[in-house]
């Protein structure tokens, strides 16, 4: 993103054009309403870790390279996915990803019985908030796993965690194979253990989401060279049947558009089209990537880096966070959010991100969003540059919510970690959010509408 453009989205808010009002009204029915917009413009950081409006107020939870109050060793680095989880007498759980590769130098400690391969250095750690947002523990919720990017939370209070890597036994120095998606319990993660759901497919996952009524899992595959994801649907042969269910096997499809090889090329925020869904040859990719298999006459529908995915309303959303024909994408794009409605089974594209569609569009490359409390987004962006919370209202207005401070670059060359894991507390009045590089999590209160 353009520093010009950058200014002119930190210091107000600015309106939206495009099809916002479908996404906030969970479906697609109702035009957006009037709203004001934002919290004013970012003021420095004084401490030099999170520029926040006038108002607003951060505390520090947590630090990679701090001792785990668990005694269990240190903060891992590497911040990513996460989510909050209402625990007793008003307190919050919240249950965050690391994603450590081989050259990680925090590792998540091994812990006996949260194990799944003893030479991957990923994982999830849990932090324990009592009422007053107060940090009471912290440890680790399971180790042994690679590249814990992002996931997504089951309507039973479970956190499932993505490993986004297709690293095979005796690959990059592993024990096992990785590529799976894990189950983590934030109340008692020795319940859950370190059992990959080997059903919901091998490849390099980045988030999913569960549709509360029916029990479907949808999940985003973050691939970004050709042949690039997929967008999957796992149908449990045990829905919603709470904590460990997912174990109990099922079938996985992936999303074919007729027509549409690569959602990079449609670009009109509004475009519909129906889809179809294909049994996925061989999940367990014991010999070919999924991607790279056969699905038959009509192929399948790919998109370039597939991230967020998450479940609002009447359906699934997930993003694409951009697409370059320089890299073999049908179209260039800095971003783009789709719907899929599964009663009606038709998918489509409702948002588009980037400066090279409208200034006045959210940022480029669009990672982690959330629901916000008065309805719009919250989205951590993943591009160049300085890094930015933006909120989305649902009347359509763009603003900054937060800055990332804590330089990580040199004053010759400065860069900024990315943020991730945006996600509020039970009650609303509290964002959390990561900063990616140093290792940080923040807690953010203010006046939030």
């Amino acid at each position: 993103m353009s520093v010009d453009r950058r200014k002119v989205l930190a210091g107000a808010a600015v309106v939206v054009t495009g099809a916002l009002g479908a996404l906030f009204a969970g479906g697609g029915s109702a035009a957006p309403r009037a709203t004001a917009a934002g919290y004013g413009p970012l003021l420095p950081d004084p401490h030099g870790l999170l520029d926040l409006p006038e108002g607003f107020t951060y505390r520090v939870l947590s630090r990679a390279g701090d001792p785990l109050r668990s005694g269990e060793g240190t903060v891992p680095a590497n911040c990513d996915g996460m989510a909050a989880f209402r625990a007793g007498r008003g307190g919050v759980r919240l249950v965050r990803n690391h994603e450590n590769r081989t050259t990680a130098a925090l590792r998540v400690p091994p812990v006996a019985g949260l194990v799944y391969d003893p030479d991957a250095l990923g994982g999830c750690t849990v932090l324990s908030l009592d009422a007053h947002g107060g940090v009471t523990a912290e440890r680790v919720g399971i180790s042994g796993t690679a590249v814990n990017c992002a996931g997504g939370r089951t309507p039973w209070h479970t956190w499932l965690t993505c490993e986004e890597t297709e690293d095979t036994r005796g690959t990059a120095g592993y024990s096992r194979d990785h590529g799976y998606v894990f189950e983590v319990d934030p109340a008692d993660p020795q319940r859950t253990g370190a059992v990959p759901l080997t059903a919901l497919g091998r490849f390099a996952h980045e988030a999913v989401a569960v549709d509360p009524y029916r029990g479907v899992v949808y999940e985003t595959e973050d691939a970004f060279d050709r042949p690039f994801g997929l967008f999957y649907r796992f149908l449990p042969r045990r829905p919603l049947g709470g904590t460990g269910s997912l174990r109990a096997g099922g079938a996985l499809e992936a999303m074919r558009v007729p027509g549409v090889a690569d959602l990079a090329a449609v670009q009109e925020p509004g475009a519909e089209f129906p889809v179809e869904w294909v049994p996925v040859p061989d999940p367990s990719a014991a010999r070919t990537p999924i991607r790279f298999q056969d699905f038959g006459r009509g192929g399948i529908t790919h998109a370039q880096k597939l991230e967020g995915c998450y479940w609002g309303g009447t359906g699934v959303y997930f993003v694409s966070s951009y697409a370059r024909g320089r890299e073999g994408a049908a179209a260039d794009h800095f971003g783009q959010v789709w719907f899929h409605d599964p009663l009606r089974d038709r998918v489509r594209l409702e948002v588009v991100f980037g400066p090279a569609t409208d200034v006045r569009l959210p940022g480029d490359s669009p990672d982690n969003i959330c629901l916000a409390p008065d309805g719009g987004l919250m989205v951590c962006e993943d591009g160049g540059g300085e890094q930015y919370v933006f909120g989305v209202t649902r009347g359509g207005a763009v603003y900054p919510v937060a800055r990332n401070a804590d330089g990580i670059g040199t004053a010759q060359k400065p860069e900024w970690g990315e943020f991730a894991g945006v996600t509020f507390s039970p009650d609303g009045r509290t964002m959390y959010v990561n900063a990616y590089a140093p290792g940080t999590t923040f807690a953010v209160t203010g006046p939030w509408r």
